[in-house]
């Protein structure tokens, strides 16, 4: 019986109380509060524990290893995971970014020929009240089979839904006095409403799991899993999970995630963007880390990121476990027959064809009409279902390789564009919205976050352009933020003066941040726990107008 001092929740934010009823009911609640209860201290350890960590390496200078502790694990020829339902065998093509509060595009893409969606709660999807509440009931539909113009959940595209990182809390619920983590809130509500129904239907339960940086915390959620298929009456090995390797320190140790999960494991992911703004992150204040322009310099062809993808792959691939790729964010232009859509189309065509030809099993894309030619793709340049047979016995990867940074400069232009992208976040956020189109892609909390990373190590270590010569300072950086303002009430069409108040506010909590002296860990955890963000989801709660934000601070 669920205690109302144990658990108290927030009342339905306006216009959702149909989905509010469905969601939290009696039954959820109380399977919420236990999974809380039974995990709660558990999570606070692994976080004080990356704290511990980072500060390690700060007061030792020390730099990530293998480690020796975990080395008769890496060792060991003879243990492999568990094999994958036959829904998850062919993973060439997953929809990415796909935020399941937008109703519209969540129909669509249940309709597209995608093998997998990645129901994302986290990177692409802002995580106020009322995105969580509808996201988490669209999937209930989608699962229930409630959305009249989708197929069948047996013949849609398999959901990876993907909760929120450990980083994020949920403000709206809080279990014994402490707000709950916002992983178990998402990963709780999906498994209770719609567990048992993946798993009858031979679709699920799947996961993609967020930002884990060590084998300890990959151990927690192999826990969080077995604890959760005894209560809902699951054969163990029901839930599989896909871990994206998102931080440097989690490179160093993917065949121990692996070990960890080896019942419940769906694979390892790898992407570009948060893993590179993780060398920031962890590393930032070295002068031997520092990245160069994105737009210029970072790719997958650099050896610090092949390097990761080869390993990723040939980690995988020796242990029998699938190994994908990160999203193509362009977005395809509208004239099939123009220039710039061959041009597009080329590009990214290009650049999955390296993953591909590196040993992927499978990426992801955002624009649904890039489905069917990356699936073309796939089949002109490999074979079967998926690419578990090419073990890369030829690659040795060293720690040197992992840790080496690119060549390169920092470019006005680079610049300018970090900015841009780290204010339109921001703005997004305000608005509720938790990614947007800029210059031709999709831009999330990924892209983001490597911006204002960037913008705040080259301001640290007093970078000069490329261009002029000119140094990167504070001063130059708030400069350069006010040239680009115009452009950007243009690109979110700015029509009132609420609009550019808006604006003009997400230009100085991105000023705010890249000039913090200690390196704020994640952006999106930041602005979660920011009080301008959180008095714009109040007030939209309270029925005043999307975006509705206090006066900007500067």
């Amino acid at each position: 019986m669920l205690d109302p001092i144990t658990m108290e929740l927030e009342p339905s934010p306006p216009g959702l109380e149909a989905e509010y009823r469905t969601i939290f009911t009696a039954g959820s609640l109380v399977f919420l509060q236990e999974l809380v209860s039974a995990f709660d201290e558990e999570v606070d350890k692994i976080l004080r524990l990356r704290i511990s960590r980072k500060t390690h390496l700060d007061l030792s200078g020390d730099l990530p290893g293998f480690c020796e502790v975990t080395a008769p694990v890496r060792s060991d020829p003879s243990w492999r995971v568990r094999p994958v339902p036959q829904r998850l065998q062919r993973r060439h093509v997953d929809v990415g970014d796909l935020a399941p509060c937008d109703t519209q595009r969540f129909i669509q893409a249940l309709s597209s020929p995608a093998q997998g969606l990645q129901v994302d709660f986290d990177d692409g999807n802002c995580p106020t009240y009322h995105n969580q509440i509808k996201g988490i009931y669209n999937v209930y539909r989608a699962v229930h089979n409630q959305f009249p113009n989708a197929p069948k959940i047996s013949q849609a595209p398999v959901l990876m839904l993907r909760p929120r990182a450990w980083n994020m809390v949920e403000h709206n619920m809080m279990v014994k006095g402490k707000e709950v983590p916002g992983p178990l809130c998402d990963f709780g509500f999906l498994m209770f409403h719609c567990g048992k129904l993946l798993f009858d239907s031979e679709s699920g339960p799947f996961f993609y799991l967020s930002k884990v940086e060590s084998y300890m915390e990959a151990r927690l959620w192999n826990n969080i899993f077995l604890w959760t298929e005894q209560k809902l009456g699951l054969p163990v090995g029901s839930i599989k999970a896909t871990v994206l390797i998102e931080n440097v320190l989690s490179a160093f140790e993917m065949e121990e995630i692996l070990y960890e999960l080896k019942d419940h494991s769906a694979g390892l992911n790898c992407g570009i963007w948060d893993y590179s703004a993780s060398f920031v992150n962890k590393f930032g204040h070295r002068g031997a880390f520092l990245l160069p322009d994105r737009s210029k310099y970072v790719n997958m062809e650099k050896l610090f990121l092949r390097s990761y993808m080869d390993l990723l792959v040939q980690t995988c691939h020796r242990r029998g476990a699938l190994a994908t790729g990160g999203m193509a964010a362009l977005l395809l232009p509208q004239d099939r027959d123009s220039a710039p859509y061959r041009a597009a189309l080329a590009n990214v065509t290009r650049l999955k064809l390296l993953e591909i030809k590196a040993g992927v099993d499978g990426f992801m894309v955002y624009d649904l009409g890039l489905i069917e030619p990356m699936q073309k793709l796939f089949q002109l340049h490999s074979q079967g279902d998926n690419q578990m047979h090419q073990l890369r016995d030829d690659l040795t990867v060293t720690p040197d390789d992992l840790l080496c940074m690119p060549a390169g400069g920092v470019t006005l232009y680079g610049l300018k564009y970090n900015i841009a992208v780290g204010i339109l976040f921001i703005d997004a956020w305000l608005k509720g919205k938790g990614h947007f189109f800029y210059r031709g892609q999709v831009e999330d909390s990924a892209t983001a976050e490597i911006s204002r990373s960037q913008v705040w190590q080259w301001i640290r270590h007093q970078t000069q352009l490329e261009d002029d010569s000119r140094v990167v300072t504070r001063g130059l950086v708030t400069e350069l933020t006010q040239e680009v303002m115009g452009e950007l009430k243009v690109v979110t069409r700015c029509h009132t003066v609420r609009e550019e108040q808006r604006l003009l506010t997400a230009a100085a909590m991105f000023l705010e941040v890249v000039q913090k002296r200690d390196f704020p860990e994640f952006l999106t955890t930041y602005l979660n726990l920011d009080h301008t963000f959180l008095s714009s989801q109040a007030k939209r709660h309270e029925g005043g107008a999307a975006g509705d934000v206090p006066r900007p601070k500067l």
